[in-house]
């Protein structure tokens, strides 16, 4: 039998030096006359162990990491084609503590299986859900996945099922699924982990929708700045259309559905999804007013379904296993499971998927291992650069859409960003306000010109000029953002600046007062 060596290929993997080792692993088996086939599989998500390489043995699959292409030649003098122990030896890789501990449904196959081998994947369940879905009514499959108590893994946690009915039953000569992996959120990675290591499932769960809803045209709006997603999902829709998956008659049924990749530009306010549609149109991404919802007048015009790339990727587990099956996952109106992306100044950096109602501390502490740094954990954010800062006071805060937002949170696309103890809040409250400057569309006042003036405003109170007064400015600011702002991106900005102000309010006392308290 020929040895199978396991090499991620995915983009957080290569950063990290994987394509280094790769080379390294194949010159040392052609210096030592071995064959054996190397598989670029996507990362598991235990990005603090990358790159991690594993080879299938007789007994199970052994890990090793983090690897460095000079442990290479060390490696096979301790025999590791045969899982035999050296200092980078991790042992079963679903052994792994960090691993071990998740409850993988959307990412079951992440790490696994070979990417773009459409057999590795119907070998571990794949396409079961899709069909299943062939057997059963458009609307049956909107019950099944309106059951299954699936929101939208993206941001906004609308739910999903009643998205996809509202498509359903409004009538149009054309339909069209629009997948949102504009994934532009500090410290969010699932969206490209789910692309590069498994994009079938992604194309399965698009299929799945377009046959639910009536849609028979499906397009992916990829961010420009993942040109390995890009490629892999292009020669993955490939894969899918020449073995029936995708096309006039998907998997030999009366259902036509395919898709295409689209290239965003790389504009942050492109993750709204009108802004977003606008730019798939070809137009400047501007965010539209609403209504009409997309659902009922979306891509050019049609009733189109909007859903992000974990919302789509969830759907064929449901299909598969049942809507019961994944609604026993969560608490309260979260169900199912979230990819939680922990990242930051953090011990443990890497993607841990469980079920809704883990605690922040228990995120941060135990999965995350705490700082990198050693020192104290000062805030923690959640759900990108227009979510807030909790402090340590927060942490007994479970995992819950509800919960957070009965905070002054959000959970957005589940990624955290965790600093210690030298964060300074005011510059990431002003941050936050430059970040909204920037990435504004420009269309509504209270975003374009309110951030603007945000920044303005807190240099002013970091340089101690009347700081009472313009940090009432600033709260007022925020006021008129929050209720005034067309989309988020406005919207949601003074959940940054506003948590920074009420939980570490000494970070905005006038400089020398600052300097006493330290």
């Amino acid at each position: 039998m020929i040895p199978r060596i396991y090499i991620p290929g995915d983009s957080g993997a290569l950063a990290l030096g994987a394509e280094k080792v790769a080379k390294a692993i194949a010159s040392e088996l052609a210096e030592r006359g071995i064959e054996a086939k190397i598989v670029r599989n996507g990362s598991r998500g235990a990005y603090f162990l990358e790159p991690m390489v594993e080879v299938a043995t007789a007994n199970g699959r052994v890990a090793y990491g983090p690897v460095k292409p000079s442990d290479v030649k060390s490696l096979f003098d301790s025999g590791f084609l045969t899982g035999g122990h050296h200092k980078r030896w991790l042992g079963a890789p679903d052994k792994i503590p960090f691993l071990a501990k998740q409850t993988r449904l959307t990412f079951a196959r992440c790490g696994v299986t070979d990417p773009l081998s459409l057999e590795s994947y119907k070998k571990y369940g794949g396409l079961n859900g899709l069909t299943n879905a062939l057997g059963l009514t458009p609307a049956a499959i909107v019950a099944e996945v309106t059951e299954s108590g699936l929101r939208g893994r993206g941001g906004a946690g609308f739910p999903t099922g009643i998205k996809w009915k509202t498509v359903l039953d409004t009538s149009g000569d054309r339909k069209y699924i629009v997948c949102n992996a504009d994934e532009g959120d500090s410290g969010t990675f699932a969206d490209r982990m789910i692309m590069e290591g498994d994009p079938f499932v992604l194309i399965e769960g698009m299929t799945i929708a377009g046959i639910a809803t009536g849609a028979t045209k499906g397009f992916v709006y990829v961010r420009s700045e993942y040109p390995h997603a890009v490629a892999v999902m292009n020669k993955a829709v490939e894969i899918a259309r020449k073995a029936g998956v995708l096309g006039a008659s998907v998997l030999g049924s009366a259902y036509a559905f395919d898709m295409e990749i689209r290239v965003g530009a790389g504009a942050y306010v492109c993750g709204e999804e009108t802004a977003l549609l606008d730019s798939l149109e070809g137009k400047r991404g501007m965010v539209r007013a609403k209504p009409p919802l997309p659902a009922h007048k979306g891509l050019f015009g049609k009733p189109t379904v909007i859903n992000n790339v974990i919302s789509l990727a969830s759907v064929p587990v449901i299909m598969d296993k049942g809507a019961a099956f994944y609604k026993d996952f969560g608490m309260g109106r979260s169900r199912g499971t979230i990819p939680i992306q922990i990242a930051g100044n953090v011990k443990h950096a890497g993607l841990f998927e469980a079920a809704f109602g883990m605690t922040l501390g228990e995120i941060v502490d135990e999965i995350g291992g705490g700082t990198a740094t050693g020192r104290p954990v000062k805030a923690v954010q959640v759900g990108g650069p227009l979510g807030a800062y909790f402090p340590r006071a927060l942490f007994d805060t479970p995992f819950d859409y509800e919960a957070f937002a009965a905070k002054d949170g959000l959970i957005g696309h589940a990624g955290i960003v965790v600093f210690d103890d030298t964060a300074d809040m005011l510059k990431q409250a002003r941050f936050a306000m430059e970040f909204c400057a920037i990435e504004s569309c420009g269309k509504c006042t209270p975003c374009r010109i309110g951030s603007t003036r945000g920044v303005e405003t807190i240099d002013r109170i970091a340089a101690g000029i009347e700081p009472e007064k313009n940090l009432a400015l600033v709260t007022d600011l925020c006021n008129t953002m929050k209720f005034g702002s067309l989309c988020a991106l406005g919207g949601f900005t003074p959940y940054p600046v506003m948590s920074s102000i009420t939980h570490f309010p000494d970070d905005f006392k006038p400089a020398p007062v600052r300097v006493a308290a330290e």
